[in-house]
């Protein structure tokens, strides 16, 4: 049952109280209008991939909790906190998160690391998924959950096709069938960042022979879904670009999938842009960015009106569905960035879904220095690590 807003209140100032940090962490007070779309208990409402779209407010994205690329045969422990300080998932980390004002979350999850030869998912790893997702279930979350570092698996190569097929039939059957229940909030992805991997073209937009093989996983993926029938022949589905891409042959390239009903499918892109302020890890990277700047804000405008312009003005809906740009140390600069990018995309139509990798510390380069420090919620505490940044992406997203 979802949880009342003076409930969350109480838990936020008691949360607040415990903080040991000199500033503020407690996040904003979820604001959240009621979507609209409102489902009955263990009913499915039907809606469309726009109706969804329209829903989201904001997005949080669990990443590197559940997609640790880890040994086959490690515990589900070890799997699901590998990359994330041995700190497991709480429902009290999804209710602080839903708390501070995000309606949306997006669960990566990577399964090959719990699979055997034929792709036969272990119960235990689908169970833990299960319960993790019903921690957003139970604050009526819009809820993404996927495929995530797979690319072992999903290959794009003409002589790898055959297995790819296999195991796209294989995996989504018994993950869609598992959640077939769930309502109309849960969607699928089918895929993260198809890709070759280390490739020339690996974030350039793949070849025509990976796209073409892509639109064909896609499709796959579409049907594969639809057929295992129930609320699974009417819910909304996530397709990627290659890699993900916002670039132009990623966007361009992609085929949206046919389907057995309208107005399904989504297609997800990723850009953390500029890259040397919002990504990049080398030497030569920027903590500045300034919205005057026609040179900060050019590469993110690009990215978002190229994804407006092919596939939402022609009816297609889009989510980025991961974004962010990594402390350096230049909280200013990031309140900045973020309250641009969210309000330019949320404007288009397009929810923003922030990867939040758990780690919240300073970026720096060299022997124990902090690598992508996009996290913004502290998940042993229970806190908000960078409430300004939480506050930007409200303030961008706010609806009268």
């Amino acid at each position: 049952m979802k949880k009342c807003i003076f409930v969350f209140a109480i838990v936020l100032v008691m949360l607040s109280a415990c903080a040991t940090a000199a500033r503020d962490t407690s996040p904003p007070a979820n604001t959240n209008a009621e979507p609209e779309i409102v489902s009955e208990e263990n009913g499915f409402n039907v809606i469309t991939a726009h109706e969804w779209v329209e829903a989201v407010r904001a997005g949080w994205n669990l990443g590197n909790q559940l997609d640790a690329r880890t040994e086959r045969g490690e515990s589900v422990r070890h799997m699901e906190t590998a990359w994330t300080g041995e700190v497991p998932v709480t429902p009290q980390l999804i209710d602080y998160v839903y708390a501070a004002g995000f309606n949306g979350i997006r669960i990566p999850v990577t399964w090959q690391k719990a699979m055997d030869e034929e792709f036969n998912i272990r119960e235990d790893w689908m169970a833990r998924v299960r319960e993790i997702v019903g921690y957003a279930v139970a604050n009526d979350m819009f809820i993404m959950l996927n495929t995530h570092h797979d690319d072992e698996i999903f290959r794009l190569h003409d002589s790898e096709m055959e297995d790819s097929r296999r195991a796209v039939v294989s995996i989504w059957t018994q993950i869609a069938t598992e959640f077939a229940d769930y309502n109309e909030r849960l969607i699928f992805q089918g895929f993260n960042e198809p890709r070759t991997r280390g490739s020339a073209a690996e974030w350039g937009g793949g070849t025509p022979e990976e796209r073409a093989n892509l639109n064909e996983l896609n499709q796959l993926f579409v049907d594969t879904v639809r057929a295992t029938g129930g609320n699974n022949a009417e819910r909304v589905l996530v397709v990627p670009t290659y890699a993900a891409s916002a670039s132009a042959p990623a966007q361009e390239g992609l085929v949206v999938p046919t389907d057995t009903v309208p107005d399904r499918i989504i297609v997800s892109i990723h850009h953390y842009s500029p890259w040397l302020f919002a990504l990049h890890t080398g030497e030569n990277f920027t903590a500045e960015w300034s919205r005057d700047n026609n040179r900060d804000t050019d590469p993110i405008m690009n990215y978002i009106s190229r994804a407006y312009n092919i596939f939402v003005s022609q009816g297609i809906p889009v989510v980025f569905s991961e974004a962010g740009a990594i402390n350096r140390n230049n909280i200013d600069a990031r309140i900045d960035w973020t309250e641009f990018y969210f309000s330019q995309s949320h404007e288009r139509g397009i929810p923003v879904f922030w990867w939040d990798n758990a780690q919240s510390g300073e970026f720096g380069l060299g022997e124990g220095g902090a690598g992508e420090t996009f996290g913004i919620f502290d998940r042993a505490t229970v806190q908000a690590t960078h409430p300004e940044i939480i506050e930007a992406i409200m303030r961008a997203t706010e609806t009268e």
